[in-house]
């Protein structure tokens, strides 16, 4: 069944695949001007952990995931963080906690676990999915792109 969905699947250093037809549309409380605290600059960083901001953002843009801002672009939404395990591996994130409590919640019903469960009673095959880098693999509607940036 996986050989034959091959092409369903990433694996190792593959380009990430996007979850079609689930685009996500960011709705904000306010307008422009934005509040200071969505408009403050990006945290102070270390020369080591720029370069190091830099290679996760060109993996990204290896895997097709991000794209790079415009020079005519306004970004006022800026918020890389690097988080770093004590294994000396890194992650990239953005710190949007700001942005999260101007933005109107989605709230998409997420399905019980025994109706779930349920539903599997009579089934052949049950497989459990999970996506890698989740959040990377959903698009973002055009006029939302504007919001969870980082620079």
């Amino acid at each position: 069944m996986l050989r034959k969905n091959r092409p369903a699947f990433a694996i190792g250093e593959e380009p990430l695949g996007k979850i079609e037809g689930h685009d996500i549309e960011l709705y904000l409380y306010v307008e422009r001007p934005y509040p200071p605290i969505l408009r403050r600059p990006p945290y102070p960083a270390s020369l080591e952990t720029r370069k190091e901001i830099e290679k996760h953002i060109n993996e990204l843009l290896d895997m097709d995931v991000t794209r790079k801002i415009g020079h005519n672009e306004i970004v006022e939404i800026t918020t890389p963080v690097l988080i770093t395990w004590h294994d000396g591996k890194s992650r990239l994130c953005g710190d949007f906690r700001a942005l999260n409590n101007y933005t109107k919640a989605d709230r998409y019903p997420i399905p019980r676990i025994p109706h779930s469960l349920d539903k599997l009673v009579k089934a052949k095959y049950i497989t459990k999915m999970d996506c890698m880098k989740g959040f990377h693999q959903n698009g973002v509607i055009p006029n939302s792109m504007k919001l969870p940036r980082i620079i």
